[in-house]
């Protein structure tokens, strides 16, 4: 019997944006439910707020207002365009692809629409006119290093190139594969190299 169940939308997956805003709102909504209604109970049964339940609801709602916070910054994101998404799916073949990343740093953050990984080689796209792709580049090539891949990182902002970019290492894979020695993460014995460089790459993002 075929398994018609919707697969859970992941970090990484074109619409996880707008996913993870209906998710947050919902952990959100929740985490301060309790301890408002603790609260409004206790006003009510002992008709005054100062009591100790006022102390313990402002103590229950901090991980609500943790869990807003993130809210806050998800909402911030735009969702990737579905016709830039279709047009980026016709060129990425079988290529290890990464969809709607929000990049964080230290010193600067930026937006991804799509990246790309094979072999050494990681390619990513961005439609914001604003990010800064020389630093993005350099910080994700450093991280994805420190956790032990060679690799070299790329980001671009015209789509054209993306694209011919993309068609290049389909028809290159082989070679770009060729000779690239690799010892499994025990953490994740089902992921190949490549997917766990995708995986260095999404812990850094939003």
């Amino acid at each position: 019997m075929k398994d018609t169940r919707k697969r859970k939308t992941k970090k990484g997956d074109f619409g996880y944006f707008s996913s993870e805003k209906k998710r947050r709102f919902l952990i959100t909504v929740g985490l301060f439910s309790l301890p408002l209604l603790i609260f409004f109970v206790a006003w009510y049964v002992n008709g005054t707020r100062m009591t100790v339940w006022t102390v313990l609801t402002v103590v229950g709602c901090l991980p609500g207002c943790k869990s807003m916070v993130s809210l806050i910054m998800i909402l911030m994101r735009h969702p990737m365009d579905e016709k830039l998404y279709k047009e980026i799916r016709k060129h990425a073949g079988d290529l290890v692809m990464a969809y709607e990343m929000y990049m964080t740093f230290y010193e600067k953050s930026g937006y991804l629409d799509a990246v790309a990984v094979c072999g050494n080689t990681v390619v990513g796209y961005t439609s914001d006119p604003k990010a800064d792709t020389a630093y993005l580049a350099e910080q994700s090539q450093k991280i994805i290093r420190k956790n032990g891949y060679k690799a070299d990182v790329k980001i671009l902002k015209d789509l054209k190139p993306y694209l011919e970019r993309l068609d290049s290492m389909n028809e290159h894979k082989e070679s770009l594969r060729s000779g690239i020695k690799f010892t499994p993460d025990e953490r994740y014995p089902d992921l190949s190299r490549e997917e766990l460089i995708k995986h260095t790459i999404l812990a850094i993002c939003l």
